[in-house]
């Protein structure tokens, strides 16, 4: 059986985090008002529970389900299995997060006002975005 571990991450909304997981190819994720129980590999139930889940199906053969359960603070831990960590490392999550807080910051330059002008990806990953805003 394999141990989970929680990561805490700077993730807070529950809509962008699935959005971000689907943009990861992770087309099934589960969002839940109320957390439910992970399964390992064997399809045991697990004591760990969370409301954004990718179920094992979708991972892999020998994988457990991850989770993302929110915390007392708001924001989601990730619960990820030893198992899973080889392939969903830190830098797994680092490659989220850059996904979700894009489109986190466009979702609310767009409520603010601005249009993209242009965006580029340079060699080390970072974005650059050129807006405007018309007034």
């Amino acid at each position: 059986m394999s141990h989970f571990s929680r990561i805490r991450t700077r993730l807070v909304d529950a809509d962008a985090l699935v959005s971000a997981l689907k943009e990861l190819g992770f087309n099934y994720v589960e969002l839940h008002e109320q957390a439910q129980h992970l399964y390992g590999y064997l399809g045991d139930v697990r004591q760990q529970t969370a409301e954004v889940i990718i179920r094992r199906a979708h991972i892999g053969k020998a994988s457990n389900d991850i989770g993302f359960k929110r915390g007392a603070d708001g924001g989601f831990d990730a619960i990820i299995s030893d198992y899973d960590r080889t392939k969903y490392s830190q830098k797994w999550i680092d490659k989220l997060t850059q996904i979700y807080s894009y489109n986190v910051t466009r979702s609310n330059l767009v409520k603010q006002g601005f249009t993209l002008v242009t965006e580029e990806k340079a060699d080390d990953e970072s974005i650059h975005l050129v807006l405007r805003r018309m007034s």
